[in-house]
């Protein structure tokens, strides 16, 4: 693995839908981490601080929101750049998202060329 290679952490409990992102992802030559629910990516993400989340919303366990907000408490993962990609559209849900600390809110379906563009414009800013 060269030091350069980012990687990615996706928070999605819809399988089809984290593969489709890790897919995006890996294909720009990303290292993907994939997590289907909350819980257990909370340690994951003080483990490994990933240099930019993928996060839905909409979660079994743990809401999405709740995982952004501890992680812009915590230090260590208060400058980790958050995509917010969730199914919850209306403009007073992105403005949580947004609140809560997403750097992006992009809502679902998302295009392959979105999702890479949102990467790579919070990448650029970190």
């Amino acid at each position: 693995m060269t030091t350069s290679q980012k990687t990615v952490m996706i928070i999605e409990d819809e399988p089809d839908a984290a593969e489709m992102f890790a897919e995006m992802m890996r294909v720009n030559g990303f290292r993907v981490l994939k997590m289907f629910s909350s819980v257990p990516a909370i340690p994951m993400l003080s483990h490994e601080k990933p240099d930019v989340v993928i996060l839905d919303i909409m979660m079994p366990d743990i809401s999405g929101l709740e995982v952004l907000r501890y992680m812009r408490r915590e230090a260590e993962l208060a400058e980790i750049p958050v995509i917010v990609v969730s199914a919850k559209s209306m403009p007073s849900d992105i403005k949580v998202g947004l609140d809560a600390g997403a750097s992006i809110y992009l809502t679902k379906p998302v295009g392959f060329l979105d999702l890479k563009q949102a990467v790579e414009q919070v990448l650029q800013k970190a």
